[in-house]
């Protein structure tokens, strides 16, 4: 049996990569997968935290956040095809001025 600990640290390791992809990266698409680590890291730490009691709580909050990527992922998408459509990049630096 894996101690809880290990759980909770490798859940705030994803978060702190997920954060650090988000502020470094200039690719739409990375920091749009950074987002989803981050996501994940979180499902991590709401299961953990539920499976030491009965409650049934945490995989309740963690199957709304799947929802929540799920509808992400897809508008995110959509939204990242469409400024590559229109601008031929995903630089986040060069969409910035969202000038059509």
């Amino acid at each position: 049996m894996v101690p809880t600990g290990h759980f909770l640290a490798l859940s705030a390791v994803l978060f702190t990569m997920g954060v650090i992809g988000v502020l470094t990266r200039r690719s739409a698409l990375v920091i749009f997968m950074s987002i989803e680590l981050m996501l994940n890291a979180a499902n991590l730490a709401f299961v953990t935290m539920a499976r030491g009691g009965p409650a049934m709580e945490g995989q309740v909050f963690a199957f709304f956040v799947m929802a929540v990527a799920a509808a992400e992922a897809a508008v995110g998408l959509g939204i990242i095809v469409a400024i590559f459509r229109r601008r031929k990049t995903t630089d986040v630096d060069q969409v910035a001025q969202m000038k059509w």
